[in-house]
């Protein structure tokens, strides 16, 4: 199989798992099983970006993900389940540095398809199999950075029950409770949700001493 019929099966998969369809996602990993493992050939970029957006789950597609990546971002634990079972290494690293829990710390309360719940259950998944809740990207971020910044309660609290540092600072020296109290930028950050989420992550933030 060529390189462009390889990114054609992988970027199925991805749309199978991004929809939320479970049956075709395992029925595509049955039928080649290795794109448990297989990593995005091409994605986002400044000149391409649009066309690695998927508007779903509101998250792209950058070069390296792997499927596992996508399932985090999706936050489909029983696809990621799957997915880990069959081989997927839940450290892989997309061209930034991101590792699939660093997609599982990223949501949109508020938002028809945000679902807390289903996001803390994923990041659980994940570092269960293994995953790194301290792993930095290549911007120095780690995935409490992005939990708390994107404004979700559940994922902050996977990740600190699951021995996320709720000290560490990222490479701008912005610790957790600093980015809790900043504006976010992120559209939906000034609504009630996201005004709740804040509210819930400064006291589980100081429930395990950040401050």
């Amino acid at each position: 199989m060529n390189a462009g019929a390889r990114m054609e099966q992988f970027e199925g998969l991805v749309r199978a798992i991004v929809s939320g369809d479970v049956e075709a996602a395992g029925k595509m990993l049955r039928t080649a099983p290795h794109l448990a493992t297989e990593q995005a050939a091409c994605g986002a970029s400044r000149q391409a970006a649009e066309n690695h957006f998927y508007g779903e789950i509101r998250h792209y597609m950058y070069q390296g993900d792997t499927a596992l990546h996508m399932a985090a971002a999706a936050h489909q634990v029983l696809i990621a389940a799957d997915l880990i079972a069959m081989g997927a290494d839940v450290r892989a690293r997309n061209r930034r540095g991101a590792e699939p829990v660093h997609y599982a710390a990223d949501g949109a309360p508020g938002s028809p398809a945000w679902n807390p719940a289903a996001q803390a259950a994923t990041i659980r998944c994940l570092i269960a199999a293994g995953a790194d809740p301290n792993a930095m990207d290549k911007s120095g971020v780690a995935p409490l950075h992005r939990a708390v910044r994107m404004r979700c309660a559940a994922a902050v609290k996977a990740l600190l029950d699951g021995g996320a540092d709720p000290r560490t600072s990222n490479r701008n020296g912005s610790t957790p409770v600093r980015l809790a109290t900043l504006t976010t930028g992120h559209s939906g950050a000034g609504s009630a949700a996201a005004k709740a989420q804040q509210s819930e992550i400064l006291r589980l933030l100081d429930e395990h001493g950040a401050v």
